[in-house]
């Protein structure tokens, strides 16, 4: 079993959720049980998937739980995309999270590589 508080997959995960609601709140208020519930819960299930795959006794099963928080990753960034096309937030608003979403993404399929590899 990892201590996964010290992955740092799982603290840059801790980065985009803080992040993400930070940006859910210049969303509009009638999104609040649409896209802003829905992005929130996926940038909440990339570290959530990543603690408890890191919990698992084997490297199958901890790689099977980071494919599921790349998915939850590949969701925020498809949201992110829908409300900079929308209009509700910037592009320029969201340079820095698009940069630590591909930071991440590449941290996650780095580790399942390593896992695989192994």
């Amino acid at each position: 079993m990892r201590n996964f508080r010290k992955l740092k997959i799982w603290q840059q995960g801790i980065e985009i959720v803080k992040e993400v609601y930070k940006l859910s709140q210049k969303l509009p208020s009638e999104e609040k049980f649409g896209i802003k519930s829905q992005i929130t819960r996926a940038a909440i299930s990339v570290p959530s998937n990543i603690a408890e795959g890191s919990s698992r006794n084997s490297e199958i099963e901890f790689k099977r739980f980071l494919e599921i928080a790349m998915g939850s990753l590949f969701e925020v960034e498809t949201q992110l995309i829908i409300v900079e096309q929308l209009g509700f937030i910037k592009s320029e608003d969201l340079k820095s999270i698009f940069e630590m979403i591909a930071l991440e993404g590449k941290m996650i399929n780095g580790l399942i590589n390593t896992i695989k590899n192994s």
